[in-house]
C-alpha cells in the first residue's frame, strides 16, 4: 500500500489571497517546493484536497481553475515534484454537497485510486474544515499550519510556517 500526504491548497501550497483563480495572482508559499521534494524522495505519493467554493459562488469558472490548476502543476513538474491528483469541491457551503471538507469523500477517493494506507499517510491544512476532514478519512497523522491564526483545531501537530512540516515528517519517518 502507498502513503500520501494530502495537502490543501489555499494556505498550504500557495499564499491565501481569498479566491485566487488567475495565474498572475497565484504565489507558491516559501520552502514548499523543498519540502514537496523531501516529501516525494520519502516515498509520499503527493496528493492536492481543496475545496475551491469560488465556482459554485460563481467568483470563477471551472475553466479558470483548470487553467491555473495546470499552470501550478507545470510550475512543480520543472521542479521535479508530481502531484499523483488534484481532488477539489467546486461547490457553494450552501450547496450542502458530499465532497466537501469537512466531508472525506475527496480522500476516500484518492485512497481508492491510489491504494492508500491512510494510517500512514498525512494531512495538511490551514482550515479546520482540512483537519477534520483528515480526522474523518482515518489519516494517521494531521498538520495544522497556522499561518498567523489565533484558533488552532484539534490536530495532531500545529506548526507555524508550511516549511516546518519538512522536520517534523522526518521525525516520524
Amino acid at each position: 500500500m502507498n502513503r500520501a500526504v494530502f495537502l490543501d491548497r489555499d494556505g498550504v501550497i500557495n499564499v491565501d489571497k481569498q479566491y485566487v483563480s488567475q495565474i498572475e495572482n497565484f504565489e507558491f508559499i516559501e520552502g514548499v517546493f523543498d519540502l514537496l521534494l523531501t516529501l516525494q524522495e520519502m516515498g509520499y505519493l503527493l496528493i492536492v484536497i481543496t475545496n475551491q467554493s469560488g465556482i459554485g459562488r460563481g467568483y470563477y469558472t471551472l475553466e479558470d481553475f483548470q487553467k491555473l490548476t495546470e499552470w501550478k502543476l507545470d510550475q512543480l513538474k520543472q521542479r521535479g515534484i508530481t502531484i499523483h491528483k488534484v481532488y477539489y469541491c467546486p461547490h457553494s457551503p450552501e450547496s450542502h454537497c458530499d465532497c466537501r471538507k469537512p466531508s472525506p469523500k475527496m480522500l476516500l477517493d484518492a485512497q481508492k485510486q491510489f491504494n492508500i494506507d491512510m494510517k500512514r499517510s498525512w494531512m495538511v491544512g490551514d482550515k479546520k474544515s482540512d483537519i477534520e476532514a483528515g480526522k474523518n478519512a482515518g489519516v494517521g497523522k494531521t498538520i495544522f499550519v497556522k499561518n498567523g491564526e489565533k484558533e488552532e483545531p484539534l490536530a495532531d501537530y500545529c506548526i507555524d510556517r508550511i516549511s516546518e512540516l519538512k522536520i517534523l515528517v522526518k521525525q516520524f519517518d
